[in-house]
């Protein structure tokens, strides 16, 4: 018998992957200060861009000595950017287990043509990263975004590799703690974790990546938005405001206000914590619930901001079609947005539960997610 209708709504049911939900405390208002109008090279904008720069470092407690620069075209931006300036030194051991990890493989091995070997791992698992070569170049998503999945610490990184880590950290920065030490280029963008606007990414630098920067030339052709250094030596602008293109200053804005309040609630610690308490209400419910699971077997290596589910019951012959319908009847409700999986992975749910998700909304959606599956069943 299917269960009626809960009572309870989540206030917000803005569950999307990216774009993800602003911060609880987010009005529109909040961006009054705003430089709109103004050149981003004037005096004002130069000042809202640093700022930027120096509370991402702050929140995220990046060495002093690393770069942080604002870089076009969001987290995808800012890794190929990276790509292409810095490999091509030595071999590269690149690893994938979702959908954006396979594609820097593809440009490594396609078009770069760079000597590689690729290592991958199926949805919902991960590769062996105690098993890479670490003094060749390695190139890895830490949280895949659309598998669930995450490197559980960077311990098997060792100290004195010789090549450079390249480290994708779109969905996992700002939820998880980085090894800073451990990573030499990280990226990402600000329309995950801190729910911020598209079509900015974020470029971290460790002294390891600026000497090879410095020292190593491409043997491609670098466009214009890929070009990190002039005349043998980086261009330090780009890591102190003066971006190189247009960005808009209303996002800019958009994300001094998330991390003015990441760094109200208490930093680093506090949007894990948050994080962590939304993804383990999910797990609690999976755990007691015989028909829908999680798509990372592994709890080691489960990611705390975009959970994969997968349903389990017998009765579905068609995994794909069921989920689908799963989660139009949310959105019909309007009790979760945007929580079907992404098209390249395996058929179920994707919830997001980084900082910006309160815990009482994600708790107030799963009675409407079991609804759902029973309503979905029971048509079957």
């Amino acid at each position: 018998m299917v269960k009626t209708k809960p009572a309870t709504r989540p206030v917000n049911p803005r569950f999307s992957s990216g774009p993800c939900a602003k911060p609880p405390v987010w009005k529109l208002e909040n961006l009054s200060d705003a430089a709109l109008g103004r050149s981003h090279r004037a005096a004002v904008g130069k000042a809202k861009l640093k700022n930027a720069i120096e509370l991402t470092r702050e929140v995220l407690g990046v060495p002093h000595d690393y770069k942080i620069g604002i870089v076009p075209a969001s987290d995808t931006g800012a890794f190929e950017m990276a790509m292409w300036s810095i490999l091509g030194e030595r071999p590269v051991q690149m690893v994938a287990w979702e959908s954006f990890g396979a594609g820097w493989v593809t440009d490594v091995v396609k078009q770069l043509k760079i000597e590689a070997t690729t290592h991958t791992a199926e949805y919902g698992e991960i590769v062996d990263m105690a098993a890479l070569d670490y003094d060749q170049d390695v190139c890895f998503t830490w949280n895949g975004t659309t598998s669930g999945v995450r490197v559980a610490s960077g311990d098997v990184i060792p100290a004195d590799r010789t090549g450079l880590t390249l480290c994708d950290a779109t969905s996992a920065a700002f939820a998880q703690d980085l090894p800073w030490d451990k990573l030499d280029v990280t990226t990402f963008s600000w329309q995950k974790v801190m729910g911020g606007e598209a079509a900015h990414g974020m470029l971290i630098l460790s002294p390891r990546a600026v000497e090879r920067l410095e020292s190593y030339t491409p043997a491609w052709p670098l466009p214009k938005i890929f070009r990190l250094t002039k005349g043998g030596k980086l261009i330090e602008g780009i890591f102190e405001g003066a971006t190189i293109n247009t960005p808009s200053m209303l996002a800019v804005e958009d994300y001094l206000v998330a991390l003015k309040w990441a760094k109200s609630i208490g930093g680093l610690d506090a949007l894990m914590h948050r994080a962590n308490a939304n993804a383990q209400a999910i797990w609690n419910f999976t755990a007691s619930r015989d028909w829908i699971a999680n798509l990372a077997k592994d709890r080691a290596i489960r990611s705390n901001t975009s959970v994969c589910l997968k349903f389990t019951d017998d009765r579905i012959t068609d995994g794909a079609t069921f989920a689908k319908a799963v989660a139009k009847r949310l959105e019909t409700e309007g009790v979760a947005l945007d929580i079907g999986a992404y098209r390249d992975a395996p058929a179920g749910l994707r919830i997001w539960c980084g900082a910006t998700v309160e815990t009482s909304d994600i708790e107030a959606m799963l009675p409407w997610l079991e609804w759902a599956f029973e309503v979905e069943n029971a048509a079957l």
